[in-house]
Formats: structure tokens, C-alpha cells, sequence
């Protein structure tokens, strides 16, 4: 059986998963869930959009006395990003259990509040390694309780050298823990610490599905002087109106965001070394249409959640096969059709020949198009930061009333709004941005004047 309906769930959670239509168990659910549900340790190896976090959340909830407001599962993720989508995804399968409280420790954030937070207690912590590692430290988180430990995208944790501070984590847990470990590629670090943490795991494999009908995948053979380049005549010949170039080295993002800059290509860098408020700002911009091209290292990409990306393109292969499954798999989603781009060099060439020899079929080598196409590419959309948020009590109607009102704009002009606490971003249609800042510095927004910079 491959109904929710035929697991062993408390009615609250099958309320949940009726009332977000929920009904067959993919894959990874369906594999895992019987062992999550008897307490049993499983390490899973799933990419990213398989169900993974529905199914560690049943477990986990499943378990939770409601009545002992006490830390009782922890789910450590490898990014700010992933860890709130985790928390949200936890949050929304609980809807139905009273009082049920998930708190979010991740770095980025001030510390007071979250320490604040902690002092009410709750039943799941969704955290970072470094910032969990300094609640326990500071004495103010107790993990004395925690029956389900979850370690998410642990093979991103272990790449971004997280490995110490998990396994003091885990030494802060009992025993007796049901302890749970999913990752999207297998390499020994994992299954060595799977060794070390997990006690008799269930060991559960869902390969990632990439439809050759669904992501056309293109090889481009350069030279390596040639490739940044060859990736401007790409995009300029294919044109996607949203993309991700993926590169192996944080230097290379910032190399490579430059060079498309120069070339009047609109891109963003995204790699760990960028603090959060402007990585924040760089993924409400991609996500927007005020960026074209996100130029991203594989940690920092990892547990996006991308919609409607056009085209994946690798300015590198990776190592493994696993990753640039991983990495292509995030075009194509929801059954839509998508675009996997390859620049490969004649060192690169193993890499390649592997990742034919994995999928049983020759790789499609193309031409790559011809020189002298330098017309620009910038975005469709500008974004403006308005400097308050929701503490100012902000919401995106006022933001769309005073574009539409006073500055005069058509509501097709104005995009996505998004709204943080102390901050706004809107997306206004590159044609109408200059007036649009004009008309909202000149003006006021509920009734007050709010400061507005064009990004």
C-alpha cells in the first residue's frame, strides 16, 4: 500500500495530510516510513524534491508526547534556507496537534531573540550545526529529551565542515535516540558517520529521477581559457529567463558574476562567504525576475526552493555523478520541461565519460554557437528595498496601494513583494522602476515616509 492511509498515523496527522492533499506516498515515503514509525534509525539517500522532509516529519511528529514541552526531535540542516522550509513543512503537518511549538535556531539572525525564544521551551528544534552548537554552549538548550535526531543534506553539512560541531551535538543527545540521516549523494564520509551515529540503520536509496523527455542536456567541449566566454555566447543564444550556473570554487562565482557583469549580462553571486542579509536580498532578486542569472557554488545552492528555472548550467562538472544529477534536477520540476547546459574542458573529459558510462546512453555534444552576438541581457524586472517591515506593521497591500494610488503605476507593472521584519523588497518592471522610486521617495506609505533604494 502506498496510501498515507495505510500507515499507523495519529488522526491529527492524517487531518494534515488530508487537508494539504497528501494521499500516495512517493517513493522515499514509502521506503522509509514503516521503519521511522517502529523508532527504527534509518539513513536514506534522496535528492532534493523526493518527500524526504514530509516523511522525517511523520516520524518525528509521530513520536512527540505534546504534553512535555520539552526539545524532544532536532533536525540539524546545512543552511538558513533549508532549515526554514524544514521548519515551515513541520509547522503545517502539525497543524492539528495542539499547542505544538517549532523553533527555528539558525545563524544570520541576532541571538536575543532566539534565546529568548528558548526560554518558552518547545517540542521540535530545526536549526544550523554552528548555531545549535552555541545554544548548548550558552546552556540556554537542553537536549536531554530528544527522541528523533534528524541530519538533513548531511553530506552538505560534512562539506561545510560541520562534522565536529555535529558530533558534539550528538553527544548532547541520549543514547537510546532514534536517529535519522538523509543525504542526496554517498560518498564514504557519510557512511562513516552513519556508522559512528546510527545503531542497525535501514538503508533506503531513491535514485534521482531526470527524464531525458523533460531536461534536454547539452555538452559544449572548450578550452579553459575560452569558458567565460563560451557561457555569455550561450546564454545570449538560449536566451533563459531565469538560470543557474553552478561553479566548483567560490572564486569562480565571484570571477564569473564579474565577467557577465561587464558583459552587460544580469547576474548575482551566491556562495558561503556572502553574509545573509545580502544573500537574502540576492535570492529575493533571482526570485523576482530582477536577476537573470544566479551564479552559485554547490553548498550555498543546496535546499533552495526554485521555481521555474529555466535552464541549469554547469560552468564545471562536479566530481560526482550524483551532484550533477542533483544539480539538473532543479530545472524540470512540477512536470515542466527544462534545459541542462555543460561547458566541459579536455581535463574535464573523465568526468563526462563518466557520467555517460552512468546513464547507459552517449552524451549530446553540440557546437557551441558562433562569436560576435554581444547584446545585453538584462533582467525584466528592478528591485526596490523599502526600509521597513513587519514590525512597522507593512504589508505588500500597502506597498501595491501606494504604487497603484499616488505613484501611478498599472498593476501589471509591479511584481513579486516580499516582506521581512524590518524590511520590503518590490519588483517593479524595468520601464516603470525610475518613476516608481520617484513617486515613492516624493511620497509617503501609510501615512509616513519610508526610505527607498533602487538595487
Amino acid at each position: 500500500m502506498t496510501d498515507f492511509s495505510s500507515l499507523a498515523l495519529s488522526p491529527a496527522l492524517q487531518q494534515s495530510l488530508e487537508s494539504l492533499g497528501h494521499a500516495a506516498m512517493t517513493p522515499v515515503q514509502a521506503q522509509s516510513l514503516p521503519a521511522l514509525l517502529d523508532g527504527r534509525d534509518v539513513i536514506a539517500q534522496a535528492p532534493t524534491g523526493s518527500g524526504k522532509t514530509v516523511a522525517f516529519a511523520l516520524g518525528l511528529l509521530q513520536g512527540l508526547d505534546a504534553d512535555l514541552i520539552r526539545p524532544q526531535a532536532l533536525v540539524l540542516c546545512p543552511t538558513r534556507e533549508l532549515a526554514d522550509q524544514v521548519a515551515k513543512v513541520i509547522r503545517r503537518l502539525a497543524s492539528a496537534i495542539p499547542n505544538l511549538k517549532v523553533l527555528l535556531l539558525t545563524g544570520g539572525v541576532p541571538l536575543a531573540p532566539q534565546m529568548a525564544s528558548l526560554r518558552k521551551d518547545s517540542h521540535v528544534v530545526v536549526g544550523t550545526p554552528g548555531r545549535v552548537q552555541e545554544m548548548l554552549r550558552r546552556k540556554v538548550l537542553h537536549l536531554g529529551h530528544v527522541r528523533t535526531l534528524v541530519l538533513d543534506e548531511a553530506d552538505r553539512m560534512l562539506d561545510m565542515g560541520f562534522e565536529e560541531a555535529i558530533r558534539e551535538i550528538v553527544g548532547k543527545t541520549p543514547r537510546n535516540r532514534q536517529t535519522l540521516l538523509f543525504s542526496a549523494t554517498w560518498p564514504e564520509s557519510i557512511r562513516a558517520i552513519g556508522r559512528d551515529l546510527l545503531h542497525d540503520p535501514l538503508e533506503v536509496t531513491v535514485a534521482a529521477e531526470v527524464e531525458r523527455a523533460t531536461i534536454e542536456q547539452r555538452f559544449f567541449e572548450v578550452e579553459l581559457a575560452q569558458k567565460p566566454s563560451a557561457l555569455a555566447a550561450l546564454l545570449r543564444e538560449y536566451q533563459p529567463e531565469s538560470s543557474v550556473v553552478f561553479c566548483n570554487t567560490r572564486r569562480d562565482v565571484d570571477d564569473l558574476t564579474g565577467t557577465l557583469g561587464k558583459a552587460g549580462i544580469s547576474a548575482l553571486a551566491l556562495h558561503g562567504d556572502i553574509d545573509q542579509r545580502d544573500r537574502d536580498e540576492v535570492l529575493v532578486r533571482f526570485a523576482n525576475r530582477s536577476c537573470r542569472v544566479l551564479v552559485a557554488s554547490d553548498v550555498a545552492a543546496r535546499g533552495l526552493d526554485i521555481h521555474e528555472l529555466a535552464a541549469v548550467i554547469n560552468y564545471e562538472l562536479p566530481p560526482d555523478a550524483d551532484i550533477y544529477l542533483h544539480r539538473i534536477g532543479r530545472t524540470a520540476r512540477a512536470g515542466q520541461s527544462g534545459l541542462a547546459l555543460s561547458l566541459v574542458t579536455p581535463r574535464e573529459m573523465p568526468r563526462a565519460l563518466a557520467l555517460e558510462a552512468r546513464g547507459g546512453v552517449p552524451l549530446a555534444w553540440t557546437r557551441l554557437p558562433a562569436a560576435g552576438n554581444d547584446r545585453p541581457l538584462p533582467a525584466a524586472m528592478i528591485t526596490l528595498r523599502l526600509d521597513a517591515g513587519r514590525t512597522d506593521k507593512m504589508r505588500p497591500g500597502d506597498i501595491l496601494g501606494a504604487l497603484t494610488g499616488e505613484a501611478g503605476l498599472g498593476a501589471e507593472a509591479v511584481g513579486k513583494i516580499d516582506v521581512f521584519p524590518t524590511r520590503c523588497y518590490v519588483a517593479i518592471r524595468r520601464a516603470d522602476a525610475g518613476k516608481a522610486l520617484q513617486r515613492l521617495q516624493a511620497g509617503k506609505i501609510k501615512g509616513r515616509n519610508v526610505r527607498v533604494v533602487r538595487l
